[in-house]
């Protein structure tokens, strides 16, 4: 006997409601529903079949314009209705609301999840809906060098193949349509202020020390989102969190409560998978012993558990287009091997992998301290800093010394090279030779190629 599933539905007998669950059934996958059976498939028979078999698909047609296979059956010499329904291509309303089965249950989608379906009918993702009256030359010349710079650097494409226009690289990266418009990918990832379409293409930062109510500090990251990952990264692992020190012999040991490779997959994932129709941020919690990461996505069905999610899976990019920027300036990696990435810090520190609660909310990531930060933070090691000010000013002596200490040993030395030993990104270190010179720690000698730096003693 047949037991109810997503595509298998009992009823005892008919109500004209039921046309919602037929127009949910061709919104999913298609289903059959069934007329005159109890819960568990026992069949009862139902009244008038003779009519309702011309009633039914009338209704249907009239209601919905679509077409249902409407079938009488005999059973133990009972009659019963059977309704076969099709997954049809485009979207279906029964009297304008759109139905979708799901699981066991009929609900009604509509505001972003309707708009994400119509444009999924029509091939499209939300990301690449074309952009009028926004022009390549509108984009943001350092976000471009900043794509053309790491794509080399990470063997994605060659200075042959990006020594094009800004017109040709967006096309390139096939984010112009047939009619030569860009994709809201182009925009995300290149223009400056992508807030001016999309509200929440920015990344919320809060530090909190006791409870959700104590909010100590805040920031915010805006611009490219191409750059903000490590903007992001270079702002919590300089201002929000404070490495425990220790030394084995005369080598200092930086220890963070989370590993940063592991925590920026986490910054880039949600900000290259969230769904920007919502209008939130992404949004980074602080605390003194684990860090929340949320946004306002969702993943596959077929990812809906931590064990899937770190398992082998396929890639499907939420957002396709802005995907592609990332993977070819090598940001990201393809066939989802991010998890890969995350999963290698957190064994590198001997902590827990993060957990992931997913629901319609969105998707919330809990990075937990490693036992190792735990010890020496219970050890009163360095306990973390409490105030903005203390925090940057500690991180900012470190980082500076460092510089110095390299400039010293190597005059020569290039801003891509301080940012390869140091583990800050260039424009991170731009940040701190800048301050270094506002400060007559160091000048720059001779011209901005072939120049030396030095130190003034």
């Amino acid at each position: 006997m047949k037991k109810e599933t997503q595509t298998i539905e009992f009823k005892q007998s008919w109500h004209d409601e039921y046309l919602e669950w037929i127009c949910g059934y061709a919104n999913a996958y298609g289903g059959t529903l069934y007329i005159g059976r109890t819960d568990d498939g026992a069949p009862i028979g139902v009244a008038k079949a003779k009519s309702l078999m011309e009633s039914i698909p009338c209704k249907i047609t009239d209601t919905m314009g679509i077409i249902a296979d409407v079938n009488l059956l005999n059973e133990d010499g009972k009659d019963a209705i059977e309704i076969k329904v099709e997954k049809y291509p485009s979207l279906i309303s029964y009297h304008g609301k759109y139905f979708y089965r799901s699981g066991t249950t009929m609900r009604t989608i509509s505001g972003k999840e309707l708009d994400r379906l119509l444009l999924k009918q029509h091939g499209k993702t939300w990301d690449a809906v074309p952009m009028h009256k926004l022009k390549a030359r509108d984009l943001d010349s350092g976000a471009i060098r900043f794509f053309k710079d790491e794509a080399v650097r990470h063997n994605r494409l060659s200075r042959k193949e990006l020594n094009v226009s800004r017109e040709i690289l967006m096309e390139n990266l096939h984010l112009v349509d047939d009619d030569g418009l860009l994709a809201r990918a182009a925009m995300m990832a290149f223009h400056r202020d992508p807030e001016k379409w999309v509200t929440g293409a920015y990344v919320k930062i809060g530090y909190f020390e006791d409870s959700d109510s104590d909010l100590r500090y805040q920031d915010e990251v805006h611009g490219p989102l191409i750059q903000q990952a490590d903007k992001v990264v270079d702002l919590v692992y300089t201002k929000y969190l404070k490495a425990l020190i220790t030394y084995k012999g005369i080598h200092r040991v930086e220890q963070y409560m989370f590993h940063p490779d592991a925590f920026r997959e986490i910054v880039l994932n949600a900000i290259v998978h969230k769904d920007y129709s919502g209008g939130n941020p992404v949004q980074i919690s602080v605390y003194p012993d684990r860090i929340y990461v949320w946004n306002d996505g969702t993943f596959p069905p077929e990812l809906n558990t931590a064990a899937k999610l770190f398992g082998k899976h396929s890639s499907k990019p939420y957002n396709p287009g802005l995907a592609g920027v990332f993977f070819k300036c090598g940001l990201i990696e393809a066939w989802g091997r991010g998890f890969d990435k995350i999963t290698a810090g957190c064994k590198e520190y001997g902590g827990p992998r993060p957990s992931y609660k997913i629901g319609e909310s969105g998707v919330m990531v809990l990075c937990k301290a490693c036992p190792a930060y735990l010890e020496l933070k219970n050890a009163g090691i360095e306990q973390l800093p409490h105030t903005t000010q203390t925090t940057t000013q500690s991180t900012t002596q470190t980082t500076a010394q460092k510089i110095l200490a390299i400039i010293k040993s190597n005059p020569n030395v290039s801003r891509s090279a301080l940012s390869r030993e140091i583990g800050l990104s260039s424009d991170g270190i731009k940040w701190h030779l800048q301050k270094l010179k506002e400060g007559n720690a160091i000048r720059r000698v001779g011209p901005k190629y072939g120049g030396h730096w030095e130190v003034v003693e």
